[in-house]
Order: C-alpha cells, then sequence, then structure tokens
C-alpha cells in the first residue's frame, strides 16, 4: 500500500533516473463561464475557442512556430466548422503547419485532448501542444426532419421551379418542424438528469444533501473569487462583433445561495417525485478553455517554470443501464494504480459536479468496500475522501459546464491551487454522457 514513501520512490529523480519523458503543463487560461443565452449568446464555439487560445499564446509568451500540435474539443457539434481544432490554427495566426485535430468525450473531452497530446510527446512525436475544449450551449444546431432533408436534396437537383414545387408539396407541416439536438441516451432513453434521479432514489440520496452540496459549491466559488484565486485562470472577454460589453467573472455563481432558496425549487427531471433542481445540477454553460502541454526538456529548454506534471491518467466505461455518471469511481482506482499512488497520497481531489446526487453517490463509493469488490473487482475500496481537500473552490454546479472545457479548467485550477499549498499530487475525475468516466493524476515537483 503507497503511503509517503510512495512520494520518494517515485520522485522526480526517479523518473530521470529511469530515462522517462514527463509531460508538463506549462501555461492554462480560460474564458469567465456564462449561462446559455448571456454573455456569449452571439458567439459559437469556436469563436471562444480561438479568443481563449489567442490570449493563452500572448500570456504564455510561446512563439507559435515552436507548437507542434493542437488538440482541441467540442460536444455540440457544429455543422459549420467541424474540425473545431484546425480552425483554431488557421484562425489564431499560428503556422499552418501545425498538425490539428479534434475530439469529444462529452464531458471529458478536454482531458482526453490533454491525454491526445500527451500520448504524442512521451512518443517523441511533439515537444509542444495546445489542447482544451470549448462549447456554446447559445449555439446549438437546428436540423431538419429527414424527409425535409430529402425533399431539399431532391430540389437542388430539379430543373425546373414546377418539378421543385412538386418535390416539396408532398412533405407534412410535421415535416417541417426543426429538429433539435437529441438530449436523450440512445441506449437508455434517459436523459443525463433522469439518470441522476435514479442514483439518487437508488442511493438514498437525499434533497436535503444535494442541496448543501449545492449551497458548498456556490461558497467555495464565491470564496475563490472574492480571493482572487481565479484571477490569473481566468481572462476577461470584450464581446464582439460591438465591443462594447465585457465579462471578467463567470456569471452563474449565487454568492447568496442558502438551502432555504433551494428548498423552494421545484424538481425538474421527475417533477412529481424527484429531487434534481436546476440549483443542485450544472447549468447549460458557454465557455471555453486552454493548456500548453510540453515535453519536460522543451520546457527547461524554453526557460518555462512548469505549473506540473501530467503523472498518469485512465479512463472508463460502464453500462449506461446501471448508475450511468458513476465514471469517477471506476476511473480513479486506473489512474491511480498507474501512478503508484493511493487516495491517501492525493493532496486535492477534483470531481466534475454534473449533478449534486452524481457526486454524492461517487463519494459513496470510493469508500464502499461492496462497490469495490462487486464493482471494481477489488478487494480494498478507493478511500474517504477528505472534504477538506475536495472541490476546494467549487465546481461545475457553480461555476459552470461548457462540456467540452470543463476538465482543462479543473486541470488548471488544481495545478495552481497545489502550488499555493504546498501540495504534491492531485487527482481530476470527471463523469461523461454514455457511462464513461475519466481521470488524472497531476504531480507538481
Amino acid at each position: 500500500m503507497a503511503g509517503p514513501g510512495a512520494r520518494e520512490r517515485h520522485s522526480k529523480s526517479e523518473a530521470k533516473k529511469n530515462g522517462k519523458r514527463r509531460v508538463a503543463i506549462v501555461a492554462g487560461l480560460r474564458t469567465p463561464f456564462a449561462k446559455q443565452g448571456t454573455a456569449y449568446r452571439d458567439l459559437s464555439a469556436l469563436d471562444l475557442g480561438k479568443i481563449v487560445v489567442s490570449e493563452l499564446l500572448q500570456r504564455a509568451e510561446l512563439d507559435p512556430k515552436e507548437i507542434g500540435m493542437l488538440v482541441y474539443g467540442q460536444v455540440v457539434p457544429s455543422l459549420s466548422a467541424p474540425n473545431i481544432a484546425r480552425e483554431i490554427v488557421l484562425g489564431t495566426g499560428m503556422p499552418k503547419s501545425v498538425e490539428a485535430f479534434s475530439v469529444s468525450r462529452a464531458c471529458a473531452t478536454s482531458i482526453q485532448s490533454m491525454t491526445s497530446a500527451a500520448e504524442a510527446i512521451l512518443a517523441g512525436q511533439h515537444d509542444v501542444a495546445i489542447t482544451g475544449g470549448a462549447d456554446s450551449a447559445s449555439d446549438v444546431p437546428i436540423a431538419v426532419s429527414k424527409r425535409l432533408a430529402s425533399a431539399l436534396v431532391e430540389a437542388s437537383r430539379a430543373k425546373t421551379l414546377l418539378d421543385k414545387l412538386k418535390i416539396f408539396a408532398g412533405l407534412s407541416p410535421r415535416d417541417l418542424a426543426p429538429v433539435p439536438p437529441a438530449l436523450k441516451e440512445p441506449s437508455t432513453g434517459l436523459t443525463m438528469g433522469e439518470s441522476a434521479e435514479k442514483m439518487a432514489r437508488e442511493g438514498g440520496i437525499s434533497r436535503q444533501e444535494q442541496d448543501a452540496f449545492a449551497v458548498r459549491s456556490h461558497a467555495m466559488a464565491a470564496r475563490a473569487w472574492s480571493e482572487g484565486v481565479f484571477a490569473d485562470e481566468v481572462m476577461h472577454v470584450v464581446v464582439p462583433p460591438k465591443f462594447d460589453k465585457a465579462i471578467g467573472e463567470d456569471n452563474l455563481v449565487r454568492k447568496d445561495a442558502t438551502a432555504d432558496a433551494m428548498a423552494k425549487l421545484r424538481p425538474v427531471f421527475d417533477r412529481k417525485y424527484g429531487t434534481l433542481t436546476a440549483a443542485n445540477s450544472s447549468p447549460l454553460t458557454d465557455g471555453a478553455s486552454a493548456l500548453v502541454l510540453m515535453s519536460e526538456e522543451k520546457a527547461k529548454a524554453l526557460g518555462y517554470e512548469p505549473l506540473g506534471y501530467l503523472r498518469s491518467w485512465g479512463y472508463a466505461a460502464l453500462d449506461p443501464n446501471d448508475w450511468m455518471l458513476m465514471g469517477p469511481s471506476y476511473a480513479t482506482p486506473i489512474a491511480l494504480e498507474k501512478a503508484g499512488l493511493t487516495l491517501k497520497d492525493i493532496d486535492l481531489v477534483d470531481m466534475h459536479e454534473a449533478f449534486a446526487a452524481q457526486v454524492l453517490c461517487n463519494v459513496q463509493a470510493f469508500a464502499s468496500k461492496k462497490f469495490a469488490e462487486e464493482k471494481l473487482g477489488r478487494s480494498q475500496p478507493i478511500g474517504e475522501i477528505d472534504d477538506a481537500k475536495f472541490n476546494v473552490h467549487g465546481g461545475s454546479i457553480s461555476i459552470g459546464h461548457p462540456f467540452a472545457a470543463t476538465g482543462a479548467r479543473m486541470v488548471h485550477t488544481v495545478l495552481r491551487e497545489l502550488k499555493r499549498r504546498g501540495g504534491q499530487f492531485g487527482l481530476v475525475t470527471l463523469c461523461a454522457a454514455g457511462g464513461l468516466g475519466a481521470a488524472a493524476v497531476l504531480e507538481v515537483s
């Protein structure tokens, strides 16, 4: 069982001795996160991605010629710019030779972008990479029905106006209605919120517990803003096209949140018997984030002091018909084992707050020997999470959750907080749609 000695056995000096390449995270940045339809209502995910990457390059004083690749993510698809990564390269003044590709792993997308770039760095393919993600809940793609789409294709081939009219004459009013993005999981027929309701009900998580956790999240985030914790993590955005408005803070944090006020809200996903409300769930959000990754050798050669290092990571998948949002409990032991650590070695734990119910179910599972034996095939539980080390600056419930941007936000925040506290190891872990999970162990040394 790993303990304090693990820190010595797996120290920086040993990594050097064994000739292992390390991936350094040298800089990070995000936009303020904004509620759907507010500050960024006229901006796309691509707009937000270009804004944050451009600012990050300037702040990091990074010569674009040093960049070998850009890996970026987007969850809500764009019909006009499906490869957001390549468009960011072309739209931010980077050399057109910079390799770029886009990724999507639902809420863990910017963890995927980070680890994909890390794999390339560890393999010696590149020394410098930009990663991250952006999403806009205000700019969702609206499709048309299959019959209308087919008619439009046929009409484009028709030679006369009469032929075109004949094609559209066969459509019904229903065929003309816009088709919004699907909210339900194809495999389960449930929305994420409905899946979380199932977890709360079967896991015995009360409405009061959920509201209390949500109040904690808002209080932590409000304190972080008031104490200037986020000052170096979040840029100011002057919003185009008029450039007459600016946003400098997340506009979702409720500085005066109370359990009494939250108790008055009606359930959203199960209006009769449910316990999940708009207040104890993460809101639909617009925003973007980005990180600069380098090989340790390159960071030193360019004179950068890394924020920290990516020590290990792990991904997991589970049956979405079970408790779909339990990904952190499955992915975390994989990442910890790869790092040669246990939860007791971790100085900070940051778990994505999709819903308060989801977080509380995972916290239970971390400490459950029964869960470890029955679900993980392990003899011992992951361990109890120390509340003083857990989501210390709030999370997605209070800060917001632009799907593809959340993971990079968490990584950057944890690394900076580890430095403030003099800690060494941090854990970032997320659930994701489809029964997916991700976890990454970060190291400051």
